[in-house]
């Protein structure tokens, strides 16, 4: 009997067997392909929507507080300081709770400012020190004193120094702890962003599907990195 019609009538069986499955494997791989642009969509979404607006620089206050502190000559202009200072304590308080997702930035930026105002009250008593010493000089040149107003001269020379240089230290302070502040900020931001991507991009998905996704993830990585140059045939000679 002839068998040759027999197995040619199998073999397309077994083509319409492995057609569905091949299908299936296909639409799998792309749905994963599917979940993994979803994913860095939304993960691109969320990091949109938690980055802070141009005009929310809360460490903007510290610096421009002691800058004004910097700058007072006077009584008067040292209470005008420390009153802005006050203010935006006020201010950023009242943030604290409008804007919880910043609430270590706020909280450092107000703490800067209370030290301003405590620092504003220690400018206030050199002020009124350095008057005295003022008026003991005048007093020693009156009284024909000259070597004591010499001293007391040299004194209040080196008082205004030494406190112009600290002062300027409050505003690297201010700088330095703003740019912390910034960088812990981004860092959070960045792990809370891939937290919210790894969840969304396995959520509902098979141990067998998380496999396959993060392996077809490795590979488009690795295509997406550059070849490495191959060595100079001087360089290897030397080595």
């Amino acid at each position: 009997m002839d068998t040759s019609g027999i197995s040619g009538a199998g073999a397309p069986q077994r083509q319409d067997y492995a057609a569905p499955a091949q299908r299936e494997t296909q639409r799998e791989t792309k749905s994963i392909y599917e979940m993994m642009r979803d994913a860095r969509e939304e993960a691109e979404a969320r990091r949109e929507q938690f980055k802070l607006p141009k005009n929310t620089r809360y460490g903007d206050a510290p610096m421009l507080a002691y800058a004004k502190l910097a700058r007072a000559r006077t009584s008067g202009e040292v209470t005008a300081a420390s009153g802005y200072a006050r203010r935006k304590i006020a201010q950023l308080q009242s943030a604290l709770r409008s804007d919880p997702d910043n609430k270590e930035r706020i909280q450092a930026a107000i703490r800067q400012l209370q030290k301003a105002v405590r620092r504003a009250g220690k400018k206030q008593r050199d002020i009124e020190g350095e008057k005295l010493s003022e008026r003991r000089r005048k007093k020693a040149l009156e009284e024909k004193n000259r070597q004591k107003a010499a001293r007391l001269r040299q004194e209040l020379t080196r008082t205004r120094a030494l406190r112009s240089i600290r002062e300027s230290g409050y505003i690297r302070e201010a700088e330095m702890d703003n740019r912390t502040q910034e960088q812990l900020s981004a860092a959070k931001l960045e792990l809370r962003t891939q937290l919210q991507e790894l969840t969304a991009a396995t959520a509902g998905v098979s141990a067998a599907a998380a496999a396959q996704q993060y392996a077809a993830a490795q590979a488009v990585t690795a295509a997406e990195e550059p070849a490495a140059p191959a060595p100079e045939a001087g360089l290897d000679m030397l080595a």
